[in-house]
């Protein structure tokens, strides 16, 4: 009986391990990862309050949030941080106009991905989205070793370290807020008006007068006439007198 037992104890236990078990879940897979976003990237660091402020009244953070999901152009941030906002001269950002709001936060993207590495051989001036006419939106950046450093013509920041990069969007953080040179620099003077020629003559002009009318010689020929006739008067009384 004990072999016979062990005989059936060995099956029930052979036929348990190879029957599948059907209560068994499958395996969830790993949920894709959505689109970037640079709000939230900001966030995370806890040092870009005034940055996030202005991306997001200035809509330029939507701009950078579609670009990043739609097309595989890549994009380097420069994002100074709230120490570096606080540094700008006190009413600096009231004073500029909402448009140029837009170009300030524009200036500090670069439509092009960029290692740190990158930076040593970078071709300078960078184009930024500002855009501009050619000359108006300078941004060049230098590297010496670890070091990088980015000039505006206006401002002289440093770039302090990566903040995020996954090979599309890079961001580093500036300790100071880049303000474009356009900004800073004077209008140029209008021309003045032209000047109508008006057609002018001399005073001495035999065609006319000193107020430009035309002359009247008119005058001459009489004065010459009366004296004419009193020297025939003159010479008709002498001949009276003789006779």
């Amino acid at each position: 009986m004990k072999h016979i037992f062990s005989l059936f104890s060995l099956l029930f236990i052979f036929l348990l391990q190879s029957t599948p078990t059907s209560a068994q879940s499958p395996a969830v897979a790993p949920a894709s990862p959505g689109p970037t976003n640079l709000t939230a990237i900001l966030e995370k660091a806890r040092q870009f309050t005034t940055f996030i402020r202005l991306l997001q009244t200035t809509k330029v953070a939507d701009q950078i949030d579609t670009q990043l999901d739609t097309s595989n152009q890549g994009l380097t941030i420069f994002a100074p941080t709230d120490n570096a906002f606080s540094n700008l001269k006190p009413g600096t950002l009231n004073s500029f106009t909402d448009e140029q709001k837009v170009e300030l936060i524009q200036f500090h993207v670069v439509p092009s991905f960029f290692s740190p590495s990158q930076f040593q051989t970078v071709s300078n001036p960078l184009r930024t989205q500002a855009g501009g006419s050619e000359g108006a939106f300078p941004l060049n950046v230098t590297a010496n070793g670890s070091q990088v450093n980015i000039t505006t013509g206006v401002t002289n920041a440093t770039l302090a370290n990566s903040v995020y990069s996954d090979n599309q969007l890079a961001v580093y953080q500036v300790d100071q807020v880049l303000l474009p040179l356009i900004f800073f620099q004077s209008p140029p003077p209008a021309p003045a008006p032209l000047k109508s020629k008006k057609a002018t003559s001399s005073p001495d002009s035999s065609s006319g007068t000193d107020d430009g009318s035309p002359s009247d010689s008119s005058g001459e020929n009489c004065l010459s006439k009366n004296q004419f006739f009193a020297f025939i008067s003159s010479i008709v009384l002498v001949l009276l007198a003789l006779s």
